[in-house]
């Protein structure tokens, strides 16, 4: 169900791109121009390279999660969203049109198309929201045991239509045997299967639900599903040893580390002219030192130094987190936060091969060692290189260093750990744009 939905949404993107073109060349040639030619010409010659601008936007649209039920689910963060990776993707597309060329003049159309997009897109979303909300039916899913992270999933799901999921409740274990009748009475699509069922007649009961035709599901594997993190409370050792699979991660290690050492040189290159520039600013609006650096974990708990622009004044500091509105972060601090520039430093350590691009966020030793006292598996986010940005950087919502919230956070890096991919880092890269874009950073 949520897979046609996707598709059925990336139709009617194709859609709203192609009628974008035609209004935009009718714009263009026809209200714009002293002599219009055919306009059906124009269009041919404007077909083929925006074929390639077409699908590269909606590269852009599903890496950046625009077709995830999550990034659906709220109106303002989807439009917020929809916006930062618009802007990449005409980003991109000047760039296309600028390396590969064009029999066209792209100028002055591709910004007509953009904004002509943009129109029509976020209605065009905006209804599919309220028709999904409203009208479209939902997966019924009913949770086989109890625990307070299951209700409050199931919870979530039905204030959030957009999921596509409506939870029907929740079966004890030990009522199991009406499992069958309450499949059928409630129209059950999919069973989450909450703890562990190892009893035979438990097994038994779900293994005579096949011939009933639904999906069933773990509900750590459901709730990756739907949230992208994992529910710590919910896993044990042996989760780690099902889902951790590094002997598979050898050739995507190769390529990883090449792409973060060669790209680390480029970025270095082409960077380093701006950096005299910022450590003037820097020096000029508070004492201090240009850098700021610190002894971070890395890497199988290996200690190294983590290089920044300083972005708080260093008079009256005592060293503690940052919190909202800091009044130690300085104006050219608060940029630099907000664009990611006081990161641009860190290009030293991915070189050193003591950070990747992506990869979990590098804590201090000390806070390490005080987490893992309290959080259960903290430390396995140490199994990979820190990155300057990943999974749980673009989720959207900011994480203080509380332990609530670096549950939170080490949900999001166990996620992280579990599916990394080129793919998955493509995402991430993207995502982290669209902040930088759109000024969202801390």
């Amino acid at each position: 169900m949520n897979k046609a939905r996707q598709l059925f949404l990336l139709f009617g993107d194709f859609v709203v791109l192609n009628l974008s073109l035609v209004i935009t060349i009718f714009i263009r040639y026809r209200l714009l121009a002293k002599d219009p030619d055919n306009l059906q010409g124009i269009f041919a010659i404007h077909q083929n390279p925006f074929i390639v601008v077409f699908l590269l936007w909606l590269l852009c649209f599903y890496i950046g999660g625009l077709y995830r039920p999550k990034t659906l689910a709220n109106t303002r963060n989807f439009n917020r969203n929809a916006l930062s990776v618009i802007a990449v993707a005409s980003g991109l597309s000047v760039g296309f049109f600028y390396l590969f060329g064009s029999e066209i003049t792209p100028k002055t159309t591709l910004f007509i198309f953009i904004l002509v997009f943009t129109i029509i897109f976020l209605p065009w979303r905006r209804l599919y929201n309220i028709a999904l909300q409203s009208y479209l039916p939902k997966n019924k899913i009913l949770f086989v045991g109890e625990s307070l992270s299951a209700k409050s999933l199931g919870l979530r799901l039905n204030l959030l239509p957009q999921f596509g999921w409506k939870s029907e409740g929740f079966l004890a274990l030990e009522n199991i045997g009406q499992l069958s009748q309450v499949v059928k009475e409630k129209g059950i699509k999919a069973l989450i299967l909450n703890g562990q069922v190892n009893s035979e007649e438990a097994q038994q009961v779900l293994f005579d639900c096949l011939k009933l035709k639904v999906n069933f599901y773990s509900f750590p594997h459901f709730y990756e599903l739907v949230t992208g993190k994992v529910p710590i409370e919910e896993i044990d050792k042996s989760w780690f040893l099902e889902n951790l699979n590094e002997g598979n991660k050898k050739t995507y290690n190769f390529i990883k580390n090449i792409f973060d050492f060669v790209g680390a040189i480029i970025c270095l290159i082409i960077s380093l002219p701006f950096w005299p520039l910022i450590a003037l600013l820097i020096k000029l609006e508070s004492k201090g030192p240009v850098f700021f650096t610190q002894i971070r974990l890395g890497e199988n708990e290996k200690e190294f130094k983590i290089i920044k622009f300083r972005t708080m004044k260093v008079a009256g500091n005592n060293g503690a987190m940052t919190i909202v509105n800091d009044k130690r972060i300085t104006k050219v601090g608060n940029f630099l936060r907000k664009t990611r520039l006081d990161e641009i430093p860190q290009l030293i350590n991915i070189i050193k091969g003591e950070m990747s691009f992506i990869g979990p966020r590098p804590e201090r030793p000390e806070l390490v060692g005080e987490l893992s006292e309290k959080i259960p598996f903290y430390k396995t986010r140490l199994l990979v290189k820190p990155g300057v940005t990943g999974w749980d950087q673009v989720s959207g919502i900011y994480h203080s260093p509380s332990t609530e919230d670096t549950m939170e956070k080490l949900q999001y890096d166990l996620f992280y750990l579990k599916h990394r991919s080129l793919y998955l880092d493509a995402t991430i890269t993207l995502k982290t744009i669209a902040t930088v874009l759109s000024r969202g950073g801390r």
